[in-house]
């Protein structure tokens, strides 16, 4: 074969260029605060110089195409241009590969090898690496098997520690409680004075505050993300786009992304709303291959008050307790059963259910143990709702009676003022908003002049008319979602989201509702003997010594 590559009166060459991710960290070619690569690396300008000009002296070596994998690891193959550049010599337009040193082709001495001595010799390709001195095509067989596999297997090698250095010190990053991430979670922005530190995104961050709000009021996640796709309030991902990243997330296709279950779900058990930090929940499995295991919760990296919180701690548990224990809306019924989530048996802890007797014209509502219910044991505990409605409601209001005798607290939540701040930031996403509307406003205008000149066809511009006027008319009605927001807030004098505002609603209580109790209470255990023991939220919190 290398006779036969020796016959070749001129040979048609690919410029393979390489640098992995690992290497541009340690050399400081890449950003990874966002994520954000140089247009191409230094070493691979560098790389490509010195190919062009050994090229300048060659004769008998034509260039064909260059090919640039910037920024993908050496430990494995599956590069895109790579596989570019096999396929174009599989289809025989290109004859000679030409790389800087052999560490640029790949670092996987197995593999390498078994390209450079088996697979191109095969196919009749030269290979020249030109700081290792080799050429395929003058090679002697002491180079080929003895001087390659060695010089491999060091690039080999090398990979392994690059790779064991990059992870400790992004290690040492999360450890600091640095925010490693590409993109900010949504409530949340980089900050432009430190990419690896978390700031509030004033509208967004408002949008997962009631997000929370809407859980506690008994909203299933489902019923909110509906709520906010009626809204035309932009799901996180469409947010990003929408203030120009290129994101795209874990999950998306062709057609626009919309708020769903799932998504709510994430919000509402992500603990970073709390100002903390958990990074670290994957890793790969080595060095040579890209795929990423979870790792066990106890192994993550947490770092708590790293950044402002979006919500209470309070209300973060209250979420997440009912999440363990809420229920579903029976097509029945138009809301949540109050007491869903938080009646538990004493005795069993099992959850009480709710079962209706009717006899003649009578019809009465009794809570039961569901352990009994189920024939495995324990005894019924049977309470009338009627009954359990007005205990709870007396307890309710004899509680926060108690705690209004300490009126200080109280007295400072009255003289909150209307956050101005938050009604400019809002004012601020109005506008934003308008400009996107009008940007999609002046793409329809173009697009008629585009059909009357010709350059689009009837099929393609009612299409993406369509497309243009749709997203125009979204972004007009997420403008008027803001604008009742703001109107809400100039009326308000109040702060309403304090603690010390529900519990002065809950001494004016008429009736017990969803909202109240999931707000305030956490559990409500009831025993045989009828005796019942009620679990609150902020017990301790607002003592005044």
């Amino acid at each position: 074969m290398r006779e036969n590559l020796k016959n070749h009166k001129r040979f048609l060459a690919a410029m393979y260029l390489r640098l992995s991710r690992e290497d541009n960290i340690l050399n400081k070619d890449i950003d990874t605060a966002d994520g954000a690569v140089k247009s191409e690396s230094n070493s691979i300008r560098s790389q490509r110089e010195l190919i062009k000009a050994f090229l300048q002296e060659q004769n008998d070596i034509e260039l064909y195409d260059s090919y640039v994998d910037d920024g993908r690891s050496g430990s494995n193959f599956d590069r895109p241009e790579f596989k570019r550049m096999i396929k174009d010599i599989e289809a025989g337009k290109v004859n000679c590969i030409i790389v800087k040193d052999l560490s640029r082709f790949g670092r996987d001495y197995i593999e390498s090898g078994r390209y450079i001595q088996k697979i191109f010799p095969a196919l009749g390709v030269r290979f020249i690496a030109l700081t290792d001195y080799y050429d395929s095509l003058y090679a002697n067989t002491g180079e080929s098997g003895i001087v390659l596999p060695v010089k491999n297997f060091i690039n080999d090698s090398y990979c392994r520690d690059i790779s064991i250095k990059v992870r400790s010190q992004l290690e040492v990053k999360r450890r600091a409680g640095e925010y490693l991430s590409a993109f900010a979670v949504y409530g949340y922005r980089k900050s432009t004075e430190n990419k690896n530190k978390l700031m509030i995104d004033p509208c967004a961050a408002e949008i997962v505050r009631r997000i929370f709000e809407w859980k506690i009021s008994g909203m299933a996640a489902s019923a909110i993300a509906k709520k906010l796709n009626d809204l035309y309030i932009l799901s996180p991902r469409e947010y990003k786009k929408s203030l120009g990243f290129n994101y795209q997330g874990g999950f998306f296709g062709e057609n626009e992304a919309r708020w769903s279950s799932s998504t709510v779900k994430r919000i509402l058990t992500n603990e970073v709303y709390l100002g903390h930090l958990l990074q670290g929940k994957t890793e790969k499995i080595n060095y040579k291959i890209k795929k990423n295991i979870k790792k066990p919760k106890e192994k993550w990296v947490r770092v708590d008050n790293t950044h402002e919180p979006i919500v209470s701690v309070s209300d973060f548990e209250i979420v997440q307790n009912l999440l363990r224990t809420d229920g579903r809306v029976s097509p029945q019924k138009r809301s949540l059963n109050p007491f869903m989530g938080l009646l538990f048996c004493g005795d069993c802890k099992e959850p009480m259910i709710r079962r209706t007797s009717r006899y003649k014209d009578t019809c009465k509502t009794y809570y039961i143990c569901s352990t009994k219910n189920r024939g495995e044991g324990c005894s019924r505990h049977s309470i009338e709702e009627s009954r359990l409605t007005e205990i709870v409601k007396l307890t309710l209001c004899s509680y926060v009676n108690t705690f209004f005798e300490q009126k200080k607290l109280f007295y400072k939540a009255k003289e909150r003022k209307v956050n101005l701040d938050m009604i400019t930031e809002y004012q601020k996403e109005t506008e934003r908003l308008e400009k996107e509307q009008n940007k999609y406003d002046k793409l329809c205008d173009c697009l008629c002049k585009d059909l009357w000149e010709g350059i689009v066809t009837k099929a393609e511009f009612d299409y993406m008319n369509h497309k243009f006027k749709q997203k125009a008319e979204q972004l007009k009605q997420a403008q008027e979602t803001y604008k009742k927001w703001i109107e809400t807030m100039l009326w308000s004098k109040a702060d309403c989201t304090d603690h010390l505002v529900k519990f002065q609603d809950t001494l004016k209580l008429e009736e017990v509702d969803r909202h109240t109790l999931t707000s305030m209470v956490k559990r409500i255990d009831l025993y045989e003997n009828k005796r019942m023991e009620m679990e609150f939220y902020f017990q301790d919190k607002y003592q005044i010594k």
